[in-house]
């Protein structure tokens, strides 16, 4: 299926690792340009360098993008190099552990400004340009926004702010023909993921426990998985869908886990 996406722009930020790198290597082989903003530039190169062994063209910002400033400069970058933007993904961030006992306020407040202010930095400056292309926006979110986890205000006040942005831009930007949706997962393997399993003395154990929760096949998602929806929802493909919060999760939050262990016993 040819979701035409050869010679678009894409801007992916937390693109050098985990989910965000595998959605640059699915955009790179739809022949689409992704643009990978990111601060961690010897682990975006792991990503990118393969890829322009194989001739694709793609391209890097490094940058913190925890000022506005940062953000416009980015944006401009891009443009002054590509001369549009078809499409923007918000993924960057981390899971930082601030909680509601322990954790403080300053902690908090800071939590909160590297994991959702720059989402709204990162669209409110890319806008012009996804009006010129009634491009789209993909918010990576979590469920964390939705179940709690317990131990993580910051991180689950942020992505639960990311989800109601996600409506609220889909609303505002109809006039405009520019989508917007997010992609909600849950336990998803990615390098950060195993650097959290490998902190715990009994690693595999710990990571057998989560996945027998996870109801589909008990495994964990993979980030090329959240990628293939990605893709699908940056694409023309995904023309009248907006507003909308797809779990690619294994039924992790829809389905009864009583259903894993009806999975084991057949």
């Amino acid at each position: 299926m040819d979701l035409n996406l050869k010679d678009k722009v894409f801007l992916i930020t937390g693109g050098g690792s985990g989910i965000g790198g595998a959605i640059v290597q699915q955009l790179a082989a739809e022949g689409a340009i992704p643009v990978v903003v990111d601060r961690d530039e010897k682990a975006t190169a792991l990503i990118l360098d393969p890829l322009k062994a194989q001739g694709k063209t793609v391209h890097f910002c490094c940058m913190d993008l925890t000022s506005p400033e940062n953000c416009q400069q980015t944006v401009m970058e891009i443009l002054k190099k590509f001369n549009r933007i078809d499409g923007l993904v918000n993924n960057a961030g981390v899971n930082d552990g601030i909680g509601l006992e322990h954790g403080s306020v300053e902690a908090f407040q800071n939590s909160i400004r590297l994991n959702l202010f720059h989402y709204y930095y990162m669209a409110h400056y890319c806008l012009p340009a996804l009006k010129k292309t009634r491009g789209t926006i993909l918010n990576i979110a979590s469920k964390t926004g939705i179940t709690g986890q317990g131990g993580t205000s910051g991180y689950a006040a942020a992505k639960g702010g990311q989800l109601a942005l996600t409506r609220e831009w889909a609303v505002e930007l109809l006039k405009y023909s520019i989508r917007v949706n997010a992609i909600v997962p849950s336990e998803v393997m990615t390098p950060m993921y195993k650097r959290w399993i490998n902190t715990f003395d009994n690693a595999e154990e710990k990571l057998k426990s989560i996945e027998v929760n996870i109801p589909y096949e008990n495994r964990m998602t993979t980030a090329i998985e959240i990628a293939n929806m990605a893709i699908f929802l940056l694409s023309d493909r995904a023309s009248h869908i907006t507003g909308q919060q797809i779990f690619v999760d294994g039924g992790y939050v829809h389905l009864d886990r009583a259903t894993s262990v009806l999975n084991k016993e057949h």
